[in-house]
């Protein structure tokens, strides 16, 4: 699988001769699951799992071991039909599960009793606790614990048995219960987000990692006293205990660390780096960690690098890395095997009978025996082959490449782009095939467009006149985390863990903590402050979440007064362009945009980079009274064409690149993966006619618009993404673009017998990120395809 990565890293180096004009080839490299058990992510790293692999059901998150070591029971907490699976170790199957819907679910926390007999899991948003009689590998369940606290998390059972302790995620405290009796004896306030409440080896003290901020609160788990609280990195999340010193071990998701407590002088007295070079940004992202039996080793599972971290604790230092699947979440000690949890597994590949993607990649279970120190060496040079990460340093492995001068993409910072100027646009939710399948020179599939050159001329004539993109891929599958992907290269542990209850229908939701969801280097504002580049933000992350008085879906606010959710932000924003909306026209949206452009463009004054929020190719489905799926994605064309027309009518078009992608792909199919998405570059740098199949993600656009500007990449995603030298030559053509007018009316109204409207009236879609997906994709099909019959039923 080593010649999949080396063909990845080959498309970048051959790509540094794409200056001189030379025609580059295409590689026949895409992103989800190989026909040998491995995959390829959307960023383009290679998933090479170590040992034997079993499915498991969607994200599992959490999982605990019997006493007696004959079983794992896996609680799978992904964003469809969630679950408890009992699986026997000896013979590495699940022997049951526990399917839990309608308005019920599963979060995190899983414990077990002393003596093996009964079994509890974390019920989420639900508030409870649910408990189990466990024998012989089967679960049966018992009445639950019901808890006033908001959102339950990580859970542990006191060492005799007696009491548990529960981490109320939305309410910031942790509880006290009595088994014996099932009641909440003591309650008390913690830190931010708390994510998992962990008793210590002697049972004398409770520690609880809050992950929404730098600290750890130490409790008296008598009464739930505070006695200490200690400052960690950054979003901390799951604790271990040394069964041989006590040692408390943390790992600080968006700092890369291990914060080493010990519970005597209760202070971190060491810190272990999880990076994987020397100087690395963050994003390996530990979420999960272990500690051998016998004290010496610590197991961590780097859920951002695809890999478990092994710890010599003699030394507090990484001794290698065993190559995981896609997303760890677990890791487990058992004799002299080691059990991995996967979220992703191997990815998602193709979902052309319409299969969501927030629910459709299928976890796994990984069984490796303990490697020998040879056996580890292959090891980790295999996860550094899989990530490429051998190759990065500093400002990226392309920086010791050197380029052509004028290159449109500097290799240095040494270089300067003849592109000053780069406007960044993000759109909503649509694969590739749903727009660009009918493009006879792409990878498409006509049968899979909803929204073609009829409904999208603009999007149609820019590809063919600039460069048609059709492997390039979002990083996340969802809205909450796709808009963390296109602002900061990189969804952090928060972020990918907090959208599946928040997307969960019908079930209780968890609010959003925007802080919480910031990784450590901040996003593409604070990076342009700290490169001292100029920057205009129009509707992204402006009231995207709650403010204070703001109706989250802007059912009542229609212009002025939008206000940015990251005070990073200052004042580089326009507080008349609308956020989140989908009553307010696109092409609202651009004449106010147009209207700050043209006077910048009078006061030679064009901010450097900006960035604009078209969000209506969203649609709203096919509710009676608003605007038919076709008429908005018209609109949202229109809107997109015109700001292309009035950038290349401008005297700012000869220094100009504007990039534009989609938040993620959840709408519709792609017959290649359903992380393949619509995107477009735009320049007199990129006007070139022609097919780029490279192999991108989000953070390649990124990163290609950091090395135009001269900003540092934010995390190791962007460091190390494949830039778009693909899509670029020096060999500018300054011809101007002129915008076409929509032939489906963009005020056109779905009536009351509009396709599935009896379903379409129950459905509430000025929020439908929450409606049921399966509803919404049929309606939308039905609306864009006539009579053809939806896939599900195809026979």
């Amino acid at each position: 699988m080593k010649k999949i990565s080396k063909k990845i890293s080959a498309i970048a180096l051959a790509a540094t001769v794409v200056g001189s004009g030379t025609a580059m080839a295409s590689y026949n490299i895409v992103a989800g699951p190989q026909s040998d058990n491995t995959g390829v992510n959307p960023h383009g790293w290679t998933l090479t799992p170590a040992g034997k692999q079993i499915n498991l059901g969607d994200f599992p998150m959490g999982g605990s071991l019997s006493p007696d070591h004959h079983y794992l029971v896996v609680s799978n907490d992904g964003q469809g039909t969630q679950s408890l699976q009992v699986v026997d170790i000896q013979k590495q199957q699940v022997v049951q599960t526990i399917p839990y819907t309608n308005s019920e679910g599963l979060y995190l926390g899983t414990a077990f009793s002393p003596d093996g007999k009964t079994f509890y899991a974390s019920a989420g948003g639900n508030n409870k606790i649910r408990v189990f009689q466990f024998a012989n590998g089967t679960l049966t369940e018992q009445s639950p614990i019901l808890l006033k606290e908001k959102t339950q998390m990580g859970i542990s059972i006191s060492p005799d048995g007696k009491f548990l302790f529960v981490a109320n995620n939305e309410s910031n405290s942790v509880s006290k219960i009595d088994l014996a009796s099932k009641q909440v004896v003591a309650t008390a306030a913690v830190g931010k987000d708390p994510y998992t409440a962990q008793i210590s080896q002697d049972g004398k003290a409770l520690y609880v990692s809050n992950w929404g901020e730098s600290s750890v609160t130490v409790l008296n788990p008598q009464d739930l006293s505070v006695e200490k609280t200690i400052s960690v990195g950054l979003h901390p999340n799951a604790i271990a205990v040394n069964p041989m010193s006590g040692y408390m071990y943390v790992s600080d998701s968006d700092s890369d660390q291990i914060s080493v407590i010990d519970p005597k002088q209760e202070q971190v007295i060491q810190t272990i780096s999880l990076a994987p070079y020397k100087d690395a940004v963050t994003g390996s992202q530990p979420d999960a960690l272990t500690v051998s039996p016998d004290g010496k080793t610590l197991y961590v599972a780097n859920a951002g690098n695809n890999d478990v971290a092994v710890v010599d604790l003699a030394k507090n230092t990484v001794q290698g890395l065993i190559p995981t699947a896609w997303y760890p979440t677990g890791v487990y000690v058992n004799g002299g095997q080691l059990m991995v949890l996967n979220a992703k597994g191997l990815g998602a590949g193709p979902n052309t009978q319409n299969q969501y993607i927030g629910n459709m990649m299928q976890g796994t279970m990984s069984f490796i025996n303990l490697p020998d120190s040879k056996q580890l060496k292959q090891y980790t040079d295999q996860v550094n082959d899989n990530n490429q990460v051998a190759k990065v340093h500093g400002d990226g492995w392309f920086s010791s490449l050197t380029g052509n001068k004028n290159d449109p993409i500097p290799r240095s910072d040494g270089e300067k782009s003849p592109i000053k100027h780069v406007i960044y646009v993000i759109r909503e939710n649509k694969t590739y095939d749903q727009v660009f399948g009918d493009m006879p020179k792409g990878n498409g599939d006509p049968s899979l467009v909803q929204y073609g050159k009829n409904i999208t001329p603009n999007a149609h004539k820019l590809a063919n006149q600039f460069v048609l993109l059709d492997n390039l891929y979002t990083d996340g599958e969802v809205s909450d985390s796709g808009h963390i992907w296109a602002i900061g290269a990189d969804s952090n542990d928060y972020s990918e863990k907090t959208w599946l209850p928040d997307y969960s229908d019908g079930r209780k939701t968890y609010g959003v903590d925007v802080p919480a969801l910031k990784p450590k280097n901040g996003y593409l504002w604070d990076s342009a402050n700290r490169a001292g580049v100029s920057f205009r933000d129009y509707g992204e992350y402006i009231n995207y979440w709650t403010s204070p008085g703001y109706d989250r879906h802007g059912s009542t606010r229609t212009d002025g007064d939008w206000k940015p959710d990251d005070p990073a932000i200052g004042s580089h924003y326009d507080p008349n362009f609308p956020g989140w909306n989908y009553n307010i026209s696109d092409m609202d949206r651009y004449h106010e945009w147009e209207k700050e452009f043209k006077q910048f463009e009078q006061n030679d004054s064009l901010p450097q980079f900006e960035m604009v929020y078209l969000p209506n190719d969203h649609t709203v489905g096919t509710k009676p009274g608003k605007l038919t799926p076709q008429a908005m994605v018209a609109q949202n064309d229109l809107a997109l064409g015109s700001l292309v027309d009035t950038v290349s009518h401008s005297k700012d078009w000869k220094d100009t690149a504007i990039f534009v992608v989609e938040d993620d792909p959840q709408g519709g199919s792609d017959h290649v993966d359903a992380h393949r998405t619509a995107a477009l570059v735009i320049s007199p740098y990129t006007q070139k006619g022609s097919v780029d199949s490279t192999l991108y993600d989000q953070d390649s656009m990124i990163r290609t618009m950091e090395m135009i500007l001269g900003m540092k990449p934010l995390n190791q995603y962007d460091a190390s993404a494949i830039p778009m030298l693909n899509s670029f030559t020096n060999h500018p053509n300054f011809t101007q673009y002129n915008v076409e007018q929509e032939t489906y009316p963009i005020t056109a109204i779905n009536g009351q017998n509009a396709p599935m409207a009896a379903i379409m009236q129950q459905q509430d879609f000025s929020q439908p990120d929450k409606a049921d997906r399966d509803k919404l994709y049929r309606a939308n099909w039905l609306a864009t395809k006539g009579n053809q019959p939806y896939p599900e039923f195809k026979k």
